[in-house]
């Protein structure tokens, strides 16, 4: 039994059967990741994330599992990949933010550690951008040193991935190689059509071995139904927006519900983040549209600003212009605010969904779950009177 990880309100109790999460573990390590006897496997995760059940499923393989129960940036931001080199890891994954972050601090870890034994990087949690894969390949992999980034998508609705890697395919920067085996993924337009080159919906239109057997408490499977089947019966709909390329690529675009829409545009919420980001100036952000269906909203953005500096009138001014040259002028932001910190998940999403409702009047107990969070105590900060 799993809780969902709070990405979209209060954690859903998720009771899973044996059998299933055994099978499709076996299938993703074995097959997708080209795990074995051989390999040392480890994967950045707290025991309240899917990955863990997901890494100790590394023993149906019969690889070596490491289980670290500490800070991935402390004492130092490379602490990770410390780890890594102490236990001489084969296949190391972690959340994409954390990979972000050490860009974004410049580390060189190939240059730091001995990574020698590595030839493979997993990535999951959320969609990791082009410029991540090549900072991968330029500071992880040491010169000529094989290694595959497996970047994956999946959810603890499933405990799997229904996207991921494949070690016959070639890595492309930003690119998912493909469905998992037996995911019958899909892109669904608005009509409920499956779509080829082009966001949509992502949904699974057959079942998978792992999905779940229900809900805990929940009479009659109503909850159950509700969070996965209401939009299309019989279809899965997962609530990602991805793309699946001609060849079978896919490209994940975040959260569908958390969706930006100014004047007919719909943009995911990661290419915002990707522009906003790569500030120097910018530590992290959330974006926020407060318009629904058949209104205009708000579109509001908050901004942690790197150590030493504030969200001044200039740095102001440059992420508006960062923003209309990288997407378009639609995307400028109405607000910008500072905030103390963005409120993630134990698992490092951040909560989008949650901050909406509570910026449209959902109390805070309702919108989200303080256990459920890495630091619930920035949540008061996004309350109208807070950050008016």
């Amino acid at each position: 039994m799993l809780y969902s990880s709070g990405t979209t309100g209060l954690p859903k109790p998720i009771v899973h059967g044996h059998g299933g999460i055994v099978l499709e573990h076996l299938k993703m390590l074995a097959l997708h990741q080209d795990l074995g006897p051989d390999d040392v496997f480890f994967w950045y995760t707290t025991t309240g994330w899917m990955m863990w059940n997901y890494l100790v499923g590394g023993l149906l393989v019969g690889a070596a599992v490491v289980l670290y129960d500490g800070s991935a940036t402390h004492p130092g931001p490379d602490a990770v990949w410390d780890l890594v080199a102490r236990a001489g890891a084969s296949y190391a994954g972690t959340g994409a933010p954390y990979l972000l972050a050490c860009m974004k601090a410049g580390l060189r870890p190939a240059a730091d550690h001995d990574l020698s034994r590595l030839r493979g990087v997993g990535s999951t949690g959320s969609p990791l951008p082009p410029e991540a894969f090549r900072w991968v390949y330029e500071a992880v992999a040491a010169p000529g040193q094989e290694l595959i980034l497996g970047s994956l998508s999946g959810g603890t609705d499933l405990c799997t991935g229904f996207v991921g890697p494949c070690p016959l395919l070639p890595v492309r920067a930003g690119v998912i190689a493909g469905r998992a085996l037996g995911a019958a993924v899909e892109a669904f337009d608005a009509a409920g059509r499956p779509v080829t080159g082009q966001v949509g919906e992502l949904v699974i239109t057959r079942p998978m071995p792992s999905m779940p057997v229900g809900f805990w408490n929940d009479p009659g499977d109503e909850r159950y139904r509700d969070s996965y089947f209401a939009d299309y019966p019989g279809v899965w709909r997962h609530g990602d927006w991805i793309m699946i390329l001609p060849d079978g690529g896919c490209v994940i675009y975040g959260r569908s519900d958390a969706t930006l829409n100014r004047g007919g545009i719909r943009m995911g919420t990661s290419e915002f983040y990707r522009v906003v980001e790569a500030l120097p100036e910018v530590a992290d952000s959330l974006v926020i549209d407060t318009g629904g269906l058949g209104r205009e909203g708000r579109l509001i953005l908050y901004v942690v600003p790197a150590d030493g500096r504030d969200l001044d009138q200039d740095l102001i001014a440059r992420i508006r212009s960062e923003l209309r040259s990288g997407l378009s002028p639609r995307h400028v932001p109405d607000e910008i605010h500072r905030v103390p910190g963005i409120p993630r998940t134990l698992s490092g999403k951040k909560l989008e969904v949650p901050v909406r409702k509570i910026l449209l009047g959902t109390p805070l107990a309702q919108a989200a779950d303080p256990d459920a969070l890495a630091n619930p105590e920035v949540l008061a900060s996004f309350v109208p009177e807070a950050s008016a």
